[in-house]
């Protein structure tokens, strides 16, 4: 364990999130509100064995993936309550994902099929260096095709959180269809939830990811970012600096701002205060989807308290909760498949407790 306050956190952070089982627990978690996530949703290609270049690969398992879609799943599997907006082929692996949301209990019926644009396929790797390669095939895909008019409005108006990327932003007909959205969630009075998830191969060029990512940045309610990505967006190498944060990514709007470090947990901003929340240590099989089980974990929190931004104590909580969301996701390959239910977190910090 990273912090020696973990004990503490802990014991917190079990009682907030319901597993005392007192009055307040159980009246908490039957105000679990909806989070709609939009975006894409596509077919991860993990190579069966680790620290090798994608050329290397000896064979890939397939696994279903999309940083937003993992969200979804990843509330969804912690216990609250998700939909998924998107669209993919009418293929079979798009009926699969279609499936798989389905077999998690994510509403998915603002999923659309295109039958002119296949399923969107990525191959992932985790090189012995630590770097992470990705080959996406969408030429275009599906989800690059999505239509404002294929919008369910009504699904959206019911949002009590509306999380979304940045990849969604970067061909039409999809970007008017995420603008548009974004509209309906902000007059039904939606928190805005923004993770950037910035994957530059997708891209025309690093200006034009810059430029798109930010047109929205001032809409968000609550941010997520990673330290690549202040870097980034920011043209500053200190990242570590929360000065740089503040003057240039915090906008007067924004209720949160989080930043994840990896297994060394995360940064947290708001208008009164910030601060800095340990994570846990495990031995990494496959990093993908770990920011999306991070991020899932805090929209859960947030879903059943919309106000938990507010308070320090519980903020700190339940991003510690997200931490351990984040370290058990990538002790094992593909992103769907390692998102955590709200039981194997809690056993996972109870044995970590145990073996202080």
């Amino acid at each position: 364990m990273n912090t020696g306050r973990s004990s503490n956190l802990f014991r917190c952070c079990t009682e907030f999130l319901g597993f005392a089982g007192d009055d307040r627990n159980e009246s908490f978690h039957a105000n679990n509100l909806l989070v709609l996530c939009f975006g894409e949703m596509l077919i991860d290609f993990v190579p069966t064995v680790g620290e090798v270049s994608l050329a290397d690969a000896p064979a890939f398992e397939k696994a279903p993936g999309g940083a937003p879609a993992n969200v979804a799943v990843g509330i969804s599997k912690l216990g609250g309550s998700s939909a998924f907006i998107g669209k993919v082929g009418d293929d079979e692996f798009g009926h699969m994902l279609v499936n798989i949301l389905k077999q998690n209990n994510v509403d998915n019926s603002g999923m659309r099929f295109d039958q002119n644009a296949k399923t969107a396929l990525a191959f992932v790797t985790l090189r012995a260096d630590g770097e992470r390669e990705f080959l996406f095939y969408r030429h275009p895909s599906a989800d690059m095709l999505f239509r404002e008019s294929e919008l369910d409005g009504s699904l959206i108006e019911k949002a009590a959180i509306f999380h979304y990327g940045s990849i969604s932003l970067i061909e039409e007909p999809c970007r008017s269809t995420h603008i548009a959205a974004m509209e309906i969630a902000k007059r039904s009075g939606s928190l805005l939830s923004y993770d950037p998830n910035l994957r530059l191969p997708l891209w025309p060029s690093a200006e034009v990811a810059r430029t798109e990512i930010m047109s929205i940045w001032d809409q968000a309610d609550i941010i997520k970012i990673s330290e690549e990505e202040i870097t980034f967006l920011t043209d500053s190498d200190n990242h570590n600096d929360d000065n740089v944060v503040l003057e240039k990514l915090f906008h007067p709007n924004l209720k949160l701002l989080m930043v994840t470090e990896g297994s060394e947990g995360c940064r947290y901003f708001t208008k009164d205060f910030k601060g800095r929340v340990g994570g846990v240590t495990v031995n990494p099989v496959d990093t993908t989807g770990a920011g999306d089980a991070f991020v899932g974990g805090i929209l859960y929190c947030l879903a059943s308290d919309l106000n938990l931004y507010k308070d320090e104590k519980r903020l700190r909580e339940a991003l510690y909760f997200a931490n351990v969301c984040g370290a058990i996701s990538v002790t094992k390959r593909g992103a769907i498949p390692a998102l955590p239910t709200k039981e194997a977190v809690l056993e996972f910090q109870q044995a970590k407790g145990a073996s202080r």
